[in-house]
């Protein structure tokens, strides 16, 4: 995969160097408000553009448009031109802003007239196939491999070792540093303490956290993380932990310090992710 420059600038209103991609998902992708059904297809365009998550687009036809009051209002978003922006009505339930559609794209853009994209967090629920997704819809340009492994990763906080283990699995995602999780066997869970902190991720699942026990009583707040359902793709990882290696005071994999690498930097990252 090739990432887009996101040292682009805006002119005259619209970003110079930005870009759109858009591709037909083969995934049964639906959306539910209220309770209901509002887009469900197998025709879902997934539009990724300049500085910004995946997003899906569903086809009009696909829409139960009947539930959306769209605005007379048009509002200038740059480079894709005009959107109009729906508010969902189900039964007493009111989503404003809800849905949008651009009826006259510009340039690039013109890839996804005809079709409706929708606001994540005001949704119930989104589905690929039959598995809930969450957080935004998924790159279909990124990969993620969890591979377990014999390396040496040692973990210190605080000044002591904290975890220490020669049976890693190691998730290597697009665009993201490699995260080491270990086992619990080999993790001292007396110096953590269970944070009540959950996030959620379209390729891992629902995490929940740990923060660490200093000897002055401190803690340093949700440094590890664990998925204990850990989604399909990435099994592997499930009940394991893994800590931040940019938090922690050092990690040592195979006696060699890890260090944060200019790479590791770099803004086209999705910071709601951990790996």
């Amino acid at each position: 995969m090739s990432h887009i420059d996101p040292q682009w600038s805006l002119r005259d209103g619209q970003h110079t160097g930005w870009q759109i991609r858009a591709e037909r998902s083969p995934k049964w992708i639906r959306v539910i408000f209220g309770g209901i059904t509002i887009a469900d297809s197998k025709q879902v365009l997934v539009v990724t553009e300049t500085g910004r998550l995946p997003v899906y687009y569903f086809p009009l036809a696909d829409v139960k448009t009947e539930l959306i009051a769209w605005s007379e209002q048009r509002e200038n978003k740059g480079n894709k031109g005009e959107a109009v922006y729906g508010t969902i009505t189900v039964g007493d339930r009111i989503f404003e802003r809800a849905a949008w559609k651009y009826p006259e794209p510009v340039g690039e853009s013109s890839v996804i007239e005809g079709y409706v994209s929708f606001a994540w967090k005001l949704a119930d629920a989104w589905y690929e196939e039959e598995e809930q997704i969450f957080v935004h819809a998924r790159d279909p340009y990124s990969r993620i491999d969890a591979i377990p492994s014999s390396r040496h990763v040692q973990v210190y906080i605080g000044g002591k070792l904290i975890a220490d283990s020669r049976r890693p699995v190691i998730l290597y995602e697009t665009g993201l540093t490699p995260r080491y999780y270990l086992p619990k066997e080999d993790i001292r869970f007396d110096l953590l303490k269970p944070s009540a902190t959950t996030t959620q991720c379209p390729y891992k699942g629902t995490a929940s956290y740990w923060s660490a026990i200093g000897e002055d009583g401190q803690t340093v707040d949700d440094i590890v993380w664990s998925y204990a359902d850990a989604l399909p793709e990435v099994h592997e990882i499930a009940g394991r932990l893994s800590f931040y290696n940019e938090e922690v005071d050092a990690i040592y994999v195979d006696g060699v310090q890890w260090k944060l690498q200019e790479e590791d930097r770099l803004p086209y990252k999705n910071a709601a992710s951990h790996s």
